[in-house]
């Protein structure tokens, strides 16, 4: 399977740019699906989220406090970002304060004591610390590189893993 990162102008500003994961030949990006299939039920911790995104782009950059980190591999980066009430996660990549990446997520239930034992939160959890890891590499390898004083990426920003077709 195919995907790309697309940058989330409508979140970005002069202290954070925001991206977030599309499947090749699809419109809806990871973060609009991650909206789409939670906002039934979660409609207000979907708009603590997305005001979030918002402040960290805009006001005050992706401040550890926004989120739970070493939720991947020690030091990929993969964390997860929460409403006001823990209720959802968002799991994403964060690069400093300056750049985040987002996956996806779902409710994270009191009965859940591990990813484990969600599947939906275990596959999104294991693909963020794979395309961590990929992109990881393309910037060792010089393929994708920080512009703007580190607040932003220009690169290859498509990616193949054969594991999720």
């Amino acid at each position: 399977m195919r995907y790309s990162i697309v940058k989330l102008h409508r979140f970005s500003g002069n202290k954070a740019t925001v991206y977030s994961v599309v499947r090749y030949g699809e419109e809806e990006t990871f973060l609009d699906k991650f909206v789409i299939n939670n906002k039934d039920l979660y409609i207000s911790e979907i708009k603590d989220i997305l005001m979030r995104l918002r402040t960290i782009g805009q006001v005050t950059g992706a401040r550890v406090g926004f989120f739970k980190i070493d939720e991947g591999y020690p030091g990929d980066g993969v964390c997860a970002l929460y409403d006001n009430e823990s209720k959802l996660q968002l799991y994403c990549i964060r690069y400093g304060t300056q750049i985040i990446i987002l996956g996806s997520g779902g409710p994270k239930l009191k009965s859940i004591r591990s990813l484990q034992s969600d599947e939906n939160l275990k596959n999104t959890n294991y693909f963020m610390r794979w395309l961590s890891s990929e992109i990881t590499n393309r910037i060792k390898n010089r393929e994708i590189s920080y512009i703007n004083d580190s607040l932003d990426f220009t690169g290859d920003f498509e990616f193949e893993n054969e594991e999720n077709e």
